[in-house]
């Protein structure tokens, strides 16, 4: 039968003692030179340190004394853009007058160009980037479209696929294909909704039929009849997949 060994307790009180001497000299000689090197680089330490709460102050300076003024102030100038805005969505006639008028101004209110060019950092000055962009694809003027819609960051998904789109829409018509593809499968990626996902999707199935990428158009096809079935991109999907499969017999 095994038997336990009980140690003494004086040999145990001696190591311990001894440790706890020597993890106590380590620390006084860490301490110590922890002390040399901060009262050596004590005005480095204090520069940085000040450099940070500046920044710190700075920032918090800039939301609540420069940015939420300018918030409040544009909210009328931007109002006045997005109404024409608005309106030329809406608007058979006159949409080109009414979308010019929302970029440029009218009624002593700023468009969304100047609004861009007054209100920077602000929520507003990001909306009118977008809708500037929407503005000019409408118009046809792409590369100023395109300009103003690669600025435009948002974390909404919506928004975001629909920049994406906007711009792979304005590469299309400029007749540069492969940078419209490259595009609309960049909106698919941020596109976690039923209304922005069949949209693109279908959009590059398409192109990529035009591009001789029948297997990816095949893909993008199936995605929409399987996951997105209730959206208008799917009422006649399976023609397309039909004439896909059919080809890649």
């Amino acid at each position: 039968m095994a038997t336990y060994k009980k140690r003494s307790t004086k040999s145990n009180q001696s190591s311990s003692q001894s440790t706890t001497k020597e993890v106590f000299e380590t620390l006084d000689v860490t301490a110590s030179k922890t002390e040399r090197w901060v009262s050596k680089n004590q005005n480095y330490i204090l520069i940085v340190v000040g450099v940070i709460a500046l920044g710190v102050l700075g920032y918090l300076g800039n939301q609540r004394f420069i940015l939420e003024p300018k918030e409040k102030e544009v909210v009328g100038e931007m109002g006045q853009a997005q109404y024409y805005f608005n309106m030329a969505t809406n608007s058979v006639m006159n949409a080109d007058s009414l979308y010019r008028l929302s970029l440029e101004g009218g009624e002593g209110k700023y468009g969304f160009l100047e609004i861009i060019n007054r209100y920077k950092g602000t929520k507003s000055a990001k909306l009118a980037q977008f809708s500037a962009g929407i503005a000019y694809l409408r118009l046809g003027e792409y590369e100023n479209a395109i300009r103003h819609l690669e600025k435009f960051k948002s974390k909404d998904i919506i928004f975001s696929a629909l920049a994406k789109g906007a711009i792979a829409d304005s590469f299309a018509d400029l007749g540069q294909p492969q940078d419209a593809y490259a595009y609309y499968l960049e909106a698919i990626d941020v596109s976690d909704n039923e209304y922005t996902a069949p949209k693109f999707l279908f959009k590059a199935g398409l192109l990529a039929k035009e591009l001789e990428k029948h297997e990816d158009a095949l893909k993008f096809f199936k995605i929409i009849k399987n996951e997105y079935p209730q959206a208008n991109e799917a009422e006649h999907i399976d023609i397309q997949i039909a004439k896909l499969e059919t080809l890649l017999r």
